[in-house]
């Protein structure tokens, strides 16, 4: 792996950068958890996901990058890291190679509550913007086609036989397609599970699409959040399938080249370790 070395001006602003840009996402966080209030959109991705604030705020440039004088070495690939950095690899280009399909309309989120009740519900302290009944009738009426096997895993037991695929962990590779939200939040994982090895505004980068990615996922949810000021998008209507169809479509286009980004740092620290 080529050595890069950078400059102590180039290493500090770009570690202030990252700090400052992270704990715009991080801090609000943060103030709700010491008063014990829970955001339904706001704080998925640091519950859902195992990456805690302080190591998203952790700075570092990646592996083969090194700080000039410091007399520190740059980070290396273990040997032991290379079964993990290839599955990922072999997912991620796996997803990019096939067509993003933009039919699921976020029906996923909808099967997560199907003929629960209130008290039932992940978020049961928002109401159902349509009743229990009403909600239920849009699953029953809908074609559900989630391919990602993280968010069918949430299905309630009834509105599992009614997904038109039934994907496991074992057919992870083959079911993902770009199209998904739930595998394009992902990608902050993927990143985050190569930590220190690719650089922390890669991760950054990834993060800042899951939240924005999340921000869709529960304005199409079956959840009322207007008192969180989020504007519902009505799946349960036409003009809200097309708007749920172009914004998925946006984000598809999004995360293409962050994927992209990641399987080419996955190739580099194969390379470094001989794979």
């Amino acid at each position: 792996m080529q050595l890069i070395v950078l400059d102590r001006p180039t290493w500090e602003a770009r570690r202030a950068a990252h700090e400052a840009r992270v704990d715009a996402w991080i801090e609000p966080h943060l103030a709700r958890r010491r008063r014990g209030r829970k955001h339904p959109v706001e704080d998925f991705l640091f519950t859902y996901y195992s990456y805690r604030p302080s190591q998203l705020r952790r700075w570092h440039p990646g592996a083969g990058v090194v700080l000039d004088g410091s007399g520190e070495d740059a980070a290396t690939v273990p040997a032991r890291r290379a079964d993990a950095i290839a599955w990922i690899r072999d997912l991620l280009a796996a997803t990019a190679a096939r067509t993003p399909h933009l039919g699921c309309f976020g029906l996923h989120e909808w099967a997560m509550v199907y003929r629960q009740t209130q008290d039932e519900l992940r978020h049961n302290a928002w109401p159902l913007r349509l009743g229990a009944r009403g909600t239920d009738a849009v699953v029953e009426a809908g074609r559900i086609r989630c391919s990602h096997f993280d968010a069918f895993r949430f299905y309630t037991a009834p509105a599992r036989p009614l997904n038109l695929l039934q994907p496991t962990r074992e057919t992870q590779a083959a079911n993902e397609q770009p199209g998904c939200l739930h595998a394009n939040m992902d990608l902050y994982k993927h990143a985050y599970k190569l930590t220190p090895l690719v650089p922390a505004e890669l991760i950054a980068d990834c993060f800042e699409l899951a939240r924005d990615v999340r921000t869709l996922d529960m304005r199409a949810s079956p959840y009322d959040l207007a008192d969180l000021a989020y504007e519902p998008v009505p799946i349960e209507t036409a003009a809200g399938r097309m708007r749920y169809v172009e914004e998925q479509r946006s984000f598809a286009e999004r995360a293409a080249p962050l994927r992209g980004r990641l399987i080419a740092e996955c190739d580099r620290l194969l390379e470094a370790v001989g794979n």
